[in-house]
């Protein structure tokens, strides 16, 4: 049988998911980005074979192992606030020469729009933003018979009035319908060369003027379709205006006045735009209520354009087509951020839990998917300048047959921290299967093979088994660590494997530098 999803259901599902993100309606939700997979080059990871990172990154598998991997190739995350989702639609650049599709209600895959020829109003290019950020609806693109597809839009929208207007002096026959100005600080999180950002709450104090002047089945333009012929007005002859003109339908109080040269209809306008209708229709001839004084004439048709549920300005998701979210989230100088290494993964998760406990919801700004070492301050890696690299492999033997391996997620030679991450099923060694161990103290020695400085021989670590706490003092200044350390070892903040990966998008690798900021942006589709 057939059947469809409709575009209102794309944008409930955009709406509900929105509301989720940013916990409004519940407190148990709580969403975080995270980067990624520090070492794409070692094919064993995730066994993604001999694929080029840095110029094809591979295809996202979607699978509960891979899911498993996705989360040993987690660094670090941030929380998503509240102001760091918005709904989005493509960015539509109003740019003078191009001719835009008007707003119509009935565009569908029997009716295209003339000018994108799509199937879909929400495909369609019938709004656009201006360069002052302004975001307009084309309620009339100049269509008539002459320019049934209608005409080149020459003059920018400029104005912040909530009834629709020409642009200047209306030349080029466009009517808009002005409905919201970017922020600034949207401008900056959600606003890209493909997608602008819809406000975060319609009808708020900086939209509610626009909203409050949405009218249900407000008819604001009506095209000529055609022009008819042999038209004589009763004391002004085959040139003239007929006023009063009744809109016909279920609505009521719509009128339009029409113009006659040399015979032909050559001008509609709407003088009172009436309420209610979701159907309209217009009879001009000698016997329709409104055109009495018409004394000959035939052939005149007109559009009448039914504008969206409620009106323009109503529920601005839905008239642009929201069905789109950004997630934004800045990755800067942080504690739980590491530098040095790369990475070539972003994700989404949800309700990932603390260490330790399966239901206790991680509810932090950022956190480390990370262990960590606090190397003695008179201890290799310190004092002797010898530098632990990025994705040099360090080992424990931490029982009969048991050995913990870890790699290098970054080294700090002031602080004495080393970051390490533990994938599980990378390690070489045969007794250890696909068992995961984590480090003990230094019950045993913890080893390095440091491929820059020393390949031939191991460099042995020395974690200070005295040092507790958070932070650290260096040169008289509080250095916060990002972790909290017992005997010279830190968990991670996240318990491995928790939480719900809802999205992955594999690229080519980024090295992290202290000079540097990430800012991600997640785009969604329904």
């Amino acid at each position: 049988m057939p059947a469809i999803i409709t575009d209102q259901f794309r944008i409930l599902n955009a709406e509900t998911f929105t509301k989720s993100l940013t916990g409004i309606g519940t407190t148990s939700n709580f969403y975080y980005t995270f980067l990624a997979h520090p070492n794409p080059t070692n094919v064993s990871i995730e066994e993604y074979g001999t694929a080029n990172w840095s110029s094809t990154p591979p295809d996202p598998r979607d699978s509960f192992e891979q899911e498993d991997r996705y989360h040993d190739s987690m660094l670090f995350l941030k929380r998503i606030a509240i102001n760091d989702v918005a709904r989005i639609v493509p960015r539509i650049n109003w740019t003078s020469g191009i001719t835009y599709d008007m707003y119509k209600n009935d565009y569908d895959i029997t009716n295209g729009a003339p000018q994108t020829s799509s199937k879909t109003l929400y495909e369609s290019r019938f709004y656009v933003v201006n360069s002052e950020f302004k975001v307009y609806i084309c309620i009339n693109n100049g269509s008539n018979p002459d320019n049934p597809d209608g005409q080149r839009s020459l003059i920018e929208p400029n104005f912040v009035d909530t009834v629709p207007q020409v642009a200047g002096n209306g030349s080029d026959g466009y009517l808009w319908k002005y409905l919201y100005t970017i922020s600034p600080s949207d401008i900056v999180k959600f606003t890209t060369e493909n997608y602008m950002p819809l406000p975060a709450n319609w009808g708020d104090a900086n939209t509610s003027n626009v909203k409050n002047a949405a009218v249900r089945g407000r008819i604001e333009t009506v095209n000529i379709l055609s022009r008819g012929s042999g038209f004589s007005i009763a004391g002004d002859g085959a040139t003239g205006t007929v006023a009063n003109v009744p809109i016909l339908g279920n609505g009521t109080g719509g009128e339009v006045s029409v113009t006659i040269t040399g015979g032909e209809v050559t001008k509609v306008e709407v003088t009172s735009p009436g309420v209610n209708y979701t159907r309209g229709l217009i009879n001009f001839d000698q016997t329709s209520a409104g055109s009495k004084n018409i004394i000959s004439g035939s052939g005149a048709s007109f559009e009448v354009i039914i504008p969206p549920k409620n009106g323009h300005g109503a529920d601005i998701y839905r008239e642009l087509g929201s069905y789109r979210i950004m997630v934004y989230s800045k990755y800067d100088a942080d504690p739980d951020f590491v530098i040095g290494n790369t990475f070539s993964r972003v994700g989404l998760v949800r309700n990932p839990t603390e260490y330790g406990s399966s239901t206790a919801i991680l509810n932090t700004s950022t956190a480390t998917n990370l262990g960590a070492l606090k190397l003695t301050p008179t201890g290799i890696g310190v004092t002797s300048g010898i530098i632990y690299p990025v994705n040099a492999e360090i080992r424990q033997t931490v029982g009969a047959g048991q050995t913990a391996v870890g790699y290098v997620a970054s080294f700090n030679q002031n602080t004495g921290v080393l970051r390490y991450y533990q994938p599980v099923g990378l390690s070489t060694i045969a007794n250890n299967a696909f068992k995961q161990f984590d480090f003990a103290g230094i019950a045993a020695p913890i080893t390095c093979t440091d491929a820059v400085f020393n390949s031939s021989s191991q460099s042995i670590l020395q974690p200070d088994i005295t040092f507790a706490g958070s932070s650290t003092n260096i040169g008289g200044k509080i250095i916060d660590l990002g972790q909290t350390f017992t005997t010279g070892k830190a968990n991670p903040d996240v318990e491995k494997y928790s939480g719900d990966i809802i999205y992955i998008d594999n690229r080519a690798p980024i090295t992290r530098s202290s000079s540097q900021k990430e800012e991600v942006k997640i785009v969604v589709e329904f």
